[in-house]
């Protein structure tokens, strides 16, 4: 994305998808496990197919895994918690239904190995749960400084589901958006294609591209759209069978509509299903909260910013800042002076800066983990902009 002229496409994928059924049920495990111990380790993976879903993972905590046990009622209330999380998204199918799927628990107890080399003894500070790189990334071309064309992307997605959600329409809960924008000195100018498809009820496919396309122009800006743009609405005819009864759904598989839709790197490790303990997560949205500052801020129209980790240490292995030739700061003085503002870069640093030790993250699982807004309860915590000042500051 150097070229100032150039097209982009990004996609995203509805609650309903079915790898967005598991990570809404991993993060929902993760809420549940927080809620009783802000301090709990949680890595689960959910599985989720025709009649079918499965947990997978190793957790710890008080209140929850004790004895190398569950404690006595936990396992029916993860199971009634998965259940109603299905329900919420909408899937009352014959094949896929929230209270007749065969649910599967085998969560089980965090190796010591690991347990070892991440708690906080004597003078050594908790240490990072894994080794990798985190990325975050911030671009002044839409008010939530985001990617336009993934914020487009969620945008319609969040539309159908609003109104789907309302009742009575022919929609059904699986969808997948794709928006591709023409890109003219680097500002989004139009969408040249805009591609939906959505699972809808039984007979109903000829009515689907009138039903949603008053829906799409509503969320895309005036004139954002053209008599040269292609539009492909359910483009193979028929979308009656989907969520898990039509595809097998995995945590983590949908990284790339988690973050930046593509316009940034991605370390690889997705988020949903890990407690915040887990640089994956964290440090990731701690990069967001900086790069977003610094573009709020003023000091670029772009910034990307990595970090990296070994595991069982905790401070950071590495900072780097890119701010894409579109800086009013030298990104070396970003580099030695970001980490400072949030009281370092360890994982309980983070986590205390950011209040991540709280049970809000099943609502990350759908939309994006980014470019949302701040809840009252902590929740989107890390879309803050509250280091504006000490930035402009910096830069003198």
């Amino acid at each position: 994305m150097s070229r100032s002229t150039f097209l982009f496409t990004s996609e995203s994928v509805s609650e309903g998808h079915p790898d967005k059924v598991a990570d809404r049920i991993s993060d929902t495990v993760v809420d549940l496990f927080l809620a009783r111990d802000p301090e709990a380790r949680v890595a689960c993976e959910t599985l989720c197919t025709t009649n079918l879903v499965v947990l997978a993972g190793e957790i710890r905590g008080k209140g929850i895994w004790e004895n190398d046990a569950w404690v006595p009622g936990l396992e029916a209330e993860i199971e009634a918690a998965v259940r109603a999380a299905v329900r919420d998204i909408g899937y009352e199918q014959d094949k896929f239904h929230w209270n007749t799927f065969e649910f599967q628990n085998h969560l089980h107890g965090q190796s010591v190995d690991i347990a070892v080399g991440v708690d906080a003894a004597d003078n050594k500070d908790e240490g990072a749960g894994d080794q990798g790189i985190m990325f975050g990334y911030a671009s002044n071309e839409t008010p939530e400084l985001m990617p336009a064309t993934l914020a487009y992307s969620h945008a319609i997605l969040k539309k159908l589901a609003e109104v789907r959600h309302a009742g009575g329409t022919l929609l059904e809960p699986d969808a997948k958006s794709q928006v591709t924008i023409q890109y003219v000195d680097g500002k989004p100018v139009r969408a040249t294609s805009i591609v939906l498809s959505t699972q809808h009820a039984a007979g109903k496919a000829d009515q689907v591209a009138a039903f949603v396309k008053p829906l799409i122009l509503e969320v895309l800006p005036e004139g954002f759209t053209d008599e040269n743009t292609v539009w492909h609405i359910n483009p193979t005819g028929i979308f009656e069978i989907g969520g898990p009864d039509g595809d097998t759904g995995l945590t983590g598989r949908k990284i790339i509509v988690d973050t930046y839709g593509g316009a940034s790197p991605h370390g690889g490790g997705a988020f949903s299903g890990k407690d915040p303990t887990k640089v994956d997560r964290s440090a990731a949205y701690a990069c967001r909260y900086l790069a977003k500052n610094v573009v709020a801020a003023g000091l670029a129209d772009r910034c990307t910013i990595q970090i990296s980790y070994a595991i069982g240490v905790a401070e950071p292995q590495s900072i780097h800042v890119d701010l894409h030739r579109t800086g009013r700061i030298d990104e070396s003085v970003l580099e030695r002076e970001l980490l400072g503002l949030i009281g370092g870069a360890t994982p309980r640093a983070i986590r205390q800066h950011l209040g991540l030790n709280k049970p809000i993250y099943a609502r990350t699982a759908a939309y994006g983990h980014f470019g949302r807004e701040p809840d009252a309860d902590g929740g989107f915590g890390w879309e803050k902009t509250d280091l504006v000042d000490r930035l402009k500051a910096l830069a003198g």
